[in-house]
């Protein structure tokens, strides 16, 4: 047995082990100081993290630097390392006001993996952001991104792992593999049930990074008092346009909008959590986008779109759901456009060919979601080595 495969069965034990009971009060991985400052002194560190790496009321960089770590560059993803960015706007590089630490942007339109001259200057890298677990949200195609970079120039990688808010369900077709992209990256469920530290071991473990190569040298540093049935309410918003609980919850059905010239509400207080087009019925219900912080030009700006309100649904009620295409399916009967309803962009996120053809067939929600049952179901027996809190 090579020492390669030594080292990662002992990360492998050593990140269960240090899994505490699922109960009481949930602790982030990265409050967990004392299982990641003692293997992390000395090194020269990256930090992947943005807005969400927070500990209390203080973010992850500045409690790592307190405990004598040595960070030595920020990876930052999509929206920045603050956070505000419009969706798939081209974030720069710079350095932290605060810290005085470089930012290396992952985000700025030239190339999603950072340069050899970075990736020379560091040992380690870290990864402490919030998910929420769909697989068209980039941030953990950020984190595959930089796991093929560590495994390129033979660097460790550490997870401080953060509960999914979306962890207690597993829906929505596989990934078609033809159709990857920077919003599906990964042959796995639009909505996979797991939290980036459970996603990075099945990575790596099934062979996913660049090449079926592995890292030499994974560990996760778990949450505690966390299982996949915790509702866990996330304390910052992941990005511009997840503003609440709700938003996050009505995601899995609501985002395939992008794909359409529908509004999902970006523009408004509810983006999300409403959708409509200045050509649909009249509902009783209507709205306006307009340009704000982190929706600048959001699809319909400044034009009455009528629609259906859902922000008033519990959140109970849009967790039972998962993915709901009836409201793709509303909107695409009401305005009659055909196949020009649907975009490029919609098979990307929907990664499947065939669902498109079954909405214009006059397939019901129900039947589609059935035509995936059998992914749903290979997939929870797939995942199910890699899990590290309790179903």
């Amino acid at each position: 047995m090579n020492k390669t495969l030594i080292r990662f069965l002992l990360t492998a034990v050593l990140t269960l082990l240090t899994v505490a009971p699922s109960v009481g009060e949930v602790t982030v991985g990265a409050a967990r100081t004392g299982l990641y400052v003692p293997m992390l002194k000395g090194k020269r560190i990256a930090l992947l993290s943005n807005q969400t790496g927070i500990v209390g009321n203080k973010h992850t960089l500045d409690l790592m630097l307190e405990n004598g770590l040595n960070v030595v560059t920020i990876f930052s993803p999509e929206h920045g390392f603050r956070g505000k960015a419009d969706a798939g706007e081209h974030v720069g590089s710079g350095v932290d006001e605060k810290t005085g630490v470089p930012i290396a942007s992952l985000y700025d339109g030239k190339s999603p993996m950072p340069g050899k001259e970075v990736m020379d200057g560091i040992d380690v890298i870290v990864v402490d952001i919030q998910d929420v677990g769909l697989r068209f949200y980039t941030y953990y195609v950020t984190m595959i991104n930089l796991m093929d970079a560590a495994v390129t120039y033979g660097k460790s990688f550490v997870v401080l792992d953060r509960p999914n808010p979306n962890g207690m369900t597993v829906d929505g077709p596989i990934l078609d593999m033809s159709l990857k992209s920077g919003v599906g990256r990964l042959p796995i469920p639009t909505v996979y049930g797991m939290t980036m530290g459970e996603l990075a071991r099945m990575a790596n473990g099934e062979g996913w990074l660049k090449d079926g190569r592995k890292l030499r040298m994974l560990t996760v540093v778990p949450c505690s008092g966390y299982t996949h049935s915790t509702r866990y309410r996330l304390p910052v918003a992941p990005s511009p346009n997840l503003p609440n609980m709700l938003s996050i919850y009505l995601y899995p059905s609501t985002c395939y909008f992008e794909g359409t010239d529908v509004s999902l509400g970006r523009g408004t207080p509810w983006p999300f959590q409403v959708y409509g087009h200045p050509d649909m019925n009249d509902r009783g219900f209507s709205f306006t986008p307009q340009s704000v912080d982190g929706a600048k030009n959001p699809p319909q700006l400044g034009r009455k779109c009528y629609g259906v309100d859902l922000h008033k649904m519990s959140e109970a009620d849009a967790i039972r759901q998962g993915i709901n295409l009836e409201y793709v399916i509303d909107a695409y009967r009401s305005l009659g456009q055909g196949e020009k309803f649907f975009k490029r962009f919609f098979d990307l996120l929907m990664g499947n060919k065939q669902i498109k053809q079954m909405i214009m067939d006059g397939k019901s929600a129900a039947e589609i979601k059935a035509s995936w049952a059998g992914d749903v179901a290979r997939f929870r027996e797939q995942r199910r080595p890699y899990l590290l809190y309790a179903e």
